[in-house]
């Protein structure tokens, strides 16, 4: 049987946290500026103390940083551990897992696909419980009209940004193909 634990490791984004239980993966904590320190952030997330990860942990892991790289990486096969969330959120999360890297919905289509298409909202505050960011991959729903929406992992929108375009997701927040070039002429307003 494998002991409650968590570990940090590094990645593309910074220094990360992981945790689990005997039943899958509990906890992913993205890096932030300022605040609490991660090992303790990750303690108090836990309950359990840091070591080294099963070898489950390891490969989720591995995964994670090969899609933080910009490989095109699924991570719906992770074993999870949701503890106690309602059945709404888990509902969200299965969505969410199923959006591909590169790919975005937004909160009104992942309720849309859970059946209650007037949740958009209920959906953006599921997201934002989702103990697990990268993995239930809530970066990847985005507001109506190509908006951003929030992120409460790691930097919040900035961080949900950077996940994004090393996905090469095409949103209406990120640049096209030729806004790096230099205008001929400025356009004008009518």
């Amino acid at each position: 049987m494998i002991a409650d634990g968590f570990c940090l490791f590094e990645s593309e984004l910074g220094r990360c946290g992981i945790g689990w239980s005997a039943s899958g993966v509990s906890a992913v904590q993205l890096p932030s500026r300022g605040g609490e320190a991660l090992g303790p952030r990750m303690q108090r997330r836990t309950g359990a103390e840091e070591t080294l990860p099963p070898v489950q942990v390891a490969q989720a892991i591995e995964m994670m940083l090969r899609l933080l790289k910009g490989e095109p990486v699924m991570l719906n096969a992770i074993a999870l551990d949701l503890g106690d969330a309602s059945q709404f959120n888990r509902r969200v999360w299965t969505i969410t897992q199923t959006i591909a890297p590169g790919e975005t919905l937004t909160y009104g289509e992942v309720a849309r696909r859970i059946g209650e298409p007037s949740a958009a909202r209920a959906v953006g505050r599921a997201l934002g419980e989702n103990p697990c960011p990268i993995i239930v991959p809530c970066h990847r729903v985005l507001a109506a009209g190509g908006g951003t929406g929030g992120f409460s992992g790691g930097e919040g929108v900035e961080t949900k940004m950077r996940l994004l375009s090393i996905e090469r997701a095409q949103t209406n927040a990120l640049p096209s193909l030729f806004d790096d070039l230099p205008l001929v002429s400025r356009p004008r307003r009518l």
